[in-house]
């Protein structure tokens, strides 16, 4: 067992080796879902281009479905980490609406997984 330096405000916490695996198998499915979240985001906003503005009319209507599959995948797996590094409430809504808002799911999958990496040496 280890002590940890905490870099977030929270009180240090020891960890066995079975939990740090589990934060670092958790951190792992956040950060492909939020890649997969970002990228399925993007791809929205281009069928949302492409079929009000440009006027495209052959546009596949099933890529919203896909990218509401993944976002909710993403918000189970990013709450599943949030628990598991003990993120507070407001940490946890931020990561969770940035699969909302294009191109921030990668800035913010960024910031977390250099934090929690920094936080428990996973």
């Amino acid at each position: 067992m280890s002590t940890t330096p905490e870099k977030t405000g929270t009180a240090p916490r020891i960890l066995s080796d079975a939990d740090r695996k589990k934060i670092s198998s958790a951190l792992l499915r956040y950060r492909v879902l939020a890649y997969a979240t970002g990228i399925w985001l993007l791809v929205l906003v281009g069928e949302m281009i492409a079929k009000y503005i440009i006027g495209i009319e052959n546009v596949p209507s099933w890529i919203a479905i896909v990218h509401g599959w993944v976002y909710a995948v993403y918000l189970v797996l990013t709450f599943d980490l949030s628990i598991k590094v003990r993120w507070p409430l407001s940490r946890t809504i931020g990561t969770l609406i940035a699969g909302t808002i294009p191109f921030l799911s990668f800035f913010v999958e960024h910031k977390r997984t250099k934090q929690v990496k920094a936080d428990f040496g996973v």
